[in-house]
């Protein structure tokens, strides 16, 4: 017990401010990759409680540049701390962080979208998937040039119970583009609704939980940004194969502004496109002038099942790729040009 209260008690020595560490290491925001820093230590305090009791918790921070939400999270009183750093600029300041916090901080200078957090934790944190999550967080400002990659990739990893959610029902709590936080939470008929909307809350309990202005930030981003908490639930709303709701997801709002047999349909070949997307929503019962943004998990969850079935009655209905057919007609129009060409004529339209 006392072991446990020294944990819970820890906070950080009088450090220089995230201010004066970005001039001590001559740090700057890098465009291209999508940097802002996050100055304000009542923020990140807020980010941090926002993600809930971290006492003696196991987090994952990603990309925490100058550390500014890290110290938040060392703050919280966590057993430890796993930063994943891409930019080798931030990790001198990372280190005056490990250092006044000995045993708390560990800094891997890595890509977040490769480094592999399975055997990262002790293993007495591992619980089933139906027990309440584990003491395992992820918490991280994303840089929004890698935000939506990111997610999905986690998502995937939510469906196949591995990656960081080995450990059971990982929590995630994590900063995106308002826009992108607005997505994965919009509801059916909301504007926003897309194909994030459905890929998160099929897999989750998806929250919006704060919105911080873009002046909070270092340099100003033209947006704000929206945390956003992820919880995976214990059964998934879509009982397919990940790869399958991801392809009818992202085929149905290809065309958003127009009703949902137009993108569905590209799920088919040319030749029996018209028969085949009618039998999927037939087989699904769902009404073909829906628009995309229309269409709830529910829905969405019919129609994986209808198009599963009919992927089994025809295993190469799986492998069809709409754009590779266009291409292949692209190539053999311009073969018969060609052609043309070299018997001495021009066709129509050439």
């Amino acid at each position: 017990m006392a072991a446990s209260r020294t944990l819970g008690t820890f906070r950080l020595p009088p450090l220089p401010t995230i201010r004066e560490i970005i001039k001590l290491f001559r740090l700057q925001a890098v465009k291209q990759l999508s940097q802002n820093f996050l100055l304000d230590l009542r923020l990140t305090d807020k980010i941090v409680r926002k993600a809930g009791s971290l006492t003696n918790a196991y987090v994952y921070e990603v990309g925490p540049g100058p550390g500014g939400i890290t110290r938040s999270i060392l703050n919280a009183g966590v057993a430890e701390l796993l930063v994943v750093e891409k930019d080798g600029r931030f990790i001198p300041g990372l280190q005056m962080l490990s250092d006044a916090a000995p045993g708390k901080l560990r800094i891997v200078h890595g890509d977040v979208l490769t480094f592999k957090i399975e055997n990262a934790f002790p293993e007495s944190l591992k619980r089933q998937w139906e027990d309440d999550p584990p003491n395992v967080h992820i918490i991280g400002n994303l840089p929004f040039s890698v935000s939506t990659p990111l997610i999905i990739k986690w998502l995937e990893n939510v469906s196949q119970r591995n990656g960081p959610f080995a450990y059971g029902r990982t929590q995630m709590t994590l900063t995106f583009q308002k826009e992108v936080a607005e997505r994965l939470t919009a509801s059916t008929g909301s504007k926003q609704r897309s194909r994030l909307s459905i890929m998160a809350q099929y897999l989750c309990d998806v929250q919006h939980i704060l919105t911080i202005p873009g002046q909070a930030f270092i340099p100003k981003p033209e947006v704000d940004s929206g945390v956003v908490h992820f919880t995976p639930l214990t059964q998934p709303r879509i009982e397919q194969p990940f790869k399958l709701v991801e392809r009818v997801v992202q085929n149905a709002f290809q065309f958003r502004r127009k009703y949902c047999h137009r993108g569905l349909g590209m799920l088919f070949p040319e030749a029996q496109r018209l028969e085949s997307t009618g039998k999927l929503l037939q087989l699904a019962d769902v009404d073909p002038t829906l628009r995309p943004t229309q269409l709830s998990v529910l829905h969405f969850k019919s129609l994986c099942d209808a198009y599963r079935k009919m992927c089994d009655e025809d295993p190469h209905l799986f492998a069809y790729n709409f754009r590779e057919e266009l291409k292949q007609k692209g190539m053999a129009r311009r073969v018969t040009d060609c052609s043309c060409y070299v018997r001495g004529w021009q066709p129509t339209g050439c």
